[in-house]
């Protein structure tokens, strides 16, 4: 092991390398701040560029700015309650809430610390444990992913803040939302209701800026006031209490273990680990009623599970040559473009770049880390912006953002509209949190549920019969359960404060 970090320092340590890689980093980071311009786009933009590079320098860019932009989406959501990338879309829950009791220095530097210590965890893991993860990966099937899924859709209602009832809703609403479009087994139309644009479904980017962007300018607009003027801080301002660190430790490693395990599941990735980390958390806290109101601890876990997630992605990429995401698609075919295989020769035919591409992830996770700390005052002066000129211009960057994905008009006006009924939402405290979720993981249900029932010839019990989908699913009964518990003993307690009153 020592020998081969050996070969990736000397790969890596180059003066081309070294400012490839902080350009990525910087450009991510940029990037991931826009609403609504994540790092797919940015790395389809760019990647005309590294036809030109060397390919470990030109690998090591576009990994900066993936997990580059992973970081700089939660900048936004903290801020503005805009998340840049839909990972970061959990982190509005109790990072604007901070920003909003004037904590955004605090929220920032808990940010930046968490994604450091999960992205360096998912580091250690991607070159120590890589091979086990991989065997790990390659024992899942259908049965186990549809499972696992379910167990994500459930622990996702409990994410709500009112009621239960309401959090099972959304997950509804959003599975629905998620069939909208091309049938994946027979290619008919769903609930297209003839329009051309809806054949490849709702764009998520447009669902994730209406939903949170446009829905809270509209709320912001009509309930807004003369904005307080920030008082100058020190670096002492920005560090949280001794109390708040304390209350950041168990979930910073708890969140960095929950993503490297779905961030090495092809198909799952940072938005679902950071979902999860998020309701695991929320579970395990004494207070859960303070979560969605500036717990420390409901930024700390879901920044740490979003980038432990966004850097073990790259172990089915590399090691199989299977990509989890859309992201690491791109790199993959940037591995093409220079005309390499990614798979399980890779380590061994190139160790060069294998093990520099891994020794750039320590150097870009620690330029992220030296980079944003003193920028946080930067971002946090964006508080001060008026009204009158923030609103516009977050409407344009989330329009500009949306219509550059797809060059699709109709886009922009389904984010204005998908506003308009996250307003509605929230008028009547429906989380849209929830609704993302249901979205994102309904396809992937349903893709492995049909892929499950081929398998088995049409046996039900596949799900139950394999040891790993058994157990989860029995895990998620028990989550069930327990939310239904909870819900009733809460309500039996507030009868009976009611009648002794």
């Amino acid at each position: 092991m020592l020998e081969n970090l050996a070969i990736g320092f000397a790969a890596a340590m180059t003066v081309e390398n070294l400012m490839w890689c902080f350009i990525g980093v910087f450009l991510g980071t940029f990037i991931g701040v826009l609403p609504g311009v994540g790092a797919l786009a940015a790395i389809s933009l760019l990647l005309p560029i590294t036809y030109y590079l060397e390919p470990l320098t030109a690998i090591v860019m576009l990994a900066g700015i993936f997990y580059g932009a992973e970081y700089g989406g939660s900048i936004s959501a903290i801020l503005l309650n805009l998340p840049g990338t839909t990972s970061s879309a959990v982190v509005c829950l109790d990072g604007y809430p901070m920003a909003q009791q004037k904590r955004a220095g605090v929220a920032l530097f808990i940010t930046a610390i968490a994604s450091f210590i999960g992205g360096s965890i998912g580091i250690v893991l991607l070159t120590v444990a890589g091979p086990l993860f991989v065997t790990l990966a390659l024992n899942f099937s259908a049965p186990e992913y549809f499972a696992l899924i379910v167990l994500g859709l459930i622990a996702a209602s409990t994410i709500s803040q009112g009621s239960r009832l309401k959090g099972f809703a959304m997950v509804l609403v959003g599975l629905g939302l998620g069939t909208v479009g091309m049938d994946i087994s027979t290619g008919i139309p769903r609930f297209t209701l003839g329009i051309d644009e809806l054949f490849d479904g709702i764009s998520i980017v447009a669902l994730a800026m209406g939903l949170f962007g446009v829905a809270e300018i509209i709320v912001s607009v009509r309930h807004s006031t003369q904005r307080s003027q920030i008082p100058k801080f020190t670096m002492r301002d920005m560090l949280p209490t001794r109390n708040e660190t304390g209350r950041t430790v168990k979930p910073i490693l708890r969140g960095a273990s929950i993503g490297s395990f779905f961030g090495a599941l092809p198909g799952t990735g940072a938005t679902v680990a950071s979902f999860i980390s998020y309701s695991f958390e929320k579970q395990l806290s004494r207070t859960p009623e303070q979560f969605g109101k500036g717990a420390v601890e409901g930024i700390a876990a879901p920044e740490s599970s979003n980038n432990a997630a966004a850097l073990t992605a790259f172990i089915p990429t590399l090691t199989l040559g299977i990509p989890g995401t859309a992201s690491m698609a791109l790199i993959l075919g940037a591995f093409m473009i220079h005309g390499i295989t990614p798979g399980p020769s890779l380590m061994t035919a190139q160790p060069n770049l294998f093990w520099g591409l891994i020794v750039s992830f320590w150097i870009g996770n620690l330029l992220l880390l030296i980079l944003n700390i003193p920028l946080i005052r930067i971002w946090v002066a964006l508080l001060q912006i008026p009204y009158r000129y923030l609103y516009p211009a977050i409407i344009t960057l989330i329009c500009v953002g949306v219509y550059s994905l797809d060059r699709s008009v109709f886009d922009v006006f389904l984010v204005l509209g998908l506003g308009m009924l996250g307003y509605g939402m929230r008028l009547l405290n429906f989380e849209p949190a929830t609704l993302l979720l249901g979205f994102v993981l309904g396809p992937l249900l349903e893709e492995n549920f049909r892929r499950a029932l081929v398998i088995s010839r049409g046996d039900y019990g596949v799900f139950i019969d394999r040891p790993v989908s058994g157990c989860v699913l029995f895990l998620a009964l028990l989550m069930l359960a327990w939310t239904v518990w909870k819900g009733l003993r809460k309500r039996r307690a507030a009868t009976s404060e009611h009648e002794s009153a």
